[in-house]
């Protein structure tokens, strides 16, 4: 990469990972503080966690068209502001309702997509399945922080804190936007950066891009509907203080990093890693099916979680790189506009399917579910055919 592809590169990999703080601090946390809210109920509590994916799905690909049309900055920016402000709503809020009103709010910062685009705004062909990957391990980090950062934050100053810190790391990213990453992504007509007219329903009947697409919105699924589940068992199977959960999800997210490295190194080393998807997948349904039925017993747990954070990991980062092998340049913005949709379609049913089945069923069916979604990915992806065979064309 030349000096002003890693400036890009870090900068909006570090934006795109402040940006999912907004989603993974309350994750640890919110079923537990949730739960104080006035009003709260287990199906509302879920509905708040998921209504930032809510929001996010259905602005993504808007937010997406009208980077193309003003540039990508203005629409980032502007995003930031939202989810500044929405966290701010919940901060001050003490009923469930506010929290919710909040966090819709903050989803209507919408940003991922444009974020992509300016990346490859920024970047070369041939360096560009790279820029996504790091953005995709960017989130990843994200995660780790929010694991360790969420308990903690929540622990000192409440739920409000959290939201007070994610409007605090929104400031942070704009400064980052303007500071760091290189100047461009201005409204253009170029055709590999930018959604072309007529280009959505090519997108939406490729059939491999949208096993990539609902890959992902099963993978934000599974994360959100089990941390619905996962911070409950942690206080009230284990007798783990609500603000030591960090304790046991850093040493075991920190091991599985190992796990990730070493299935993206076979897979790209050997080509393979578009096979190895379905593997990930079962890797899923396994830990989610030992999470139900031994989730009170720690050795068990611990294993699967480690089971469950390599394929999380894995797929996190190796997704966004497939996809971007998949599209073609002139369909490729559109592309990540969808995949960006999906995966906040799949953290918002994640969270309200997840709260209102474990006010019917309790964790168990939480984890259950989660294993039957991941299922039926991994029936879908089998088929997935290798990236050099599949290159669907404008022409299409």
């Amino acid at each position: 990469m030349s000096a002003g592809e890693r400036r890009a590169t870090v900068g909006l990999a570090v934006i795109s990972g402040v940006r999912m703080l907004g989603l993974f601090l309350l994750l640890p946390v919110f079923s537990l503080y949730g739960m104080e809210l006035a009003g709260a109920t287990p199906l509302l509590v879920g509905f708040a966690i998921g209504a930032y994916g809510l929001t996010q799905a259905l602005l993504q690909i808007p937010a997406g068209w009208l980077s193309d049309r003003i540039g990508r900055r203005p629409v980032i920016v502007g995003g930031l502001v939202l989810f500044a402000a929405g966290s701010v709503l919940a901060a001050i809020s003490e009923g469930i309702w506010g929290v919710i009103a909040g966090r819709a709010l903050q989803g209507c910062g919408a940003i991922m997509a444009a974020v992509m685009a300016l990346a490859a705004d920024l970047t070369r062909v041939e360096q560009r399945t790279k820029v996504m990957a790091f953005i995709g391990i960017s989130v990843g980090g994200a995660f780790l922080v929010a694991l360790v950062a969420g308990p903690a934050i929540a622990a000192q100053a409440g739920l409000a804190g959290v939201f007070w810190a994610t409007a605090g790391l929104a400031l942070v990213a704009m400064a980052l936007l303007w500071v760091v990453v290189p100047a461009g992504g201005e409204a253009t007509a170029r055709p590999e950066v930018n959604a072309r007219s007529g280009a959505l329903p090519l997108v939406l009947r490729d059939p491999d891009l949208l096993r990539l697409d609902f890959g992902i919105l099963v993978l934000h699924f599974v994360l959100t509907a089990s941390f619905v589940a996962l911070p409950i068992v942690l206080e009230r199977d284990l007798g783990i203080h609500r603000s030591d959960h960090w304790q046991l999800y850093v040493p075991v997210l920190v091991l599985s990093v190992f796990g990730m490295w070493a299935v993206l190194a076979v897979g790209e080393r050997q080509r393979i890693l578009h096979r190895l998807l379905a593997a990930l997948a079962l890797l899923l349904v396994v830990a989610d099916l030992v999470l139900a039925a031994f989730s009170g017993w720690g050795p068990a747990l611990v294993v699967a979680l480690w089971l469950f954070f390599v394929g999380f990991n894995s797929l996190e980062a190796g997704l966004p790189s497939l996809l971007t092998r998949f599209a073609p340049a002139d369909l490729r913005g559109t592309a990540l506009g969808v995949y960006a949709t999906s995966q906040f379609i799949g953290a918002f049913l994640g969270g309200a399917l997840g709260g209102l089945l474990y006010g019917i069923a309790g964790v168990q069916g939480v984890f259950i579910l989660c294993a039957a979604v991941a299922a039926l990915w991994f029936l879908s992806v089998r088929s997935l055919r290798a990236p050099e065979a599949c290159q669907p064309s404008a022409e299409a």
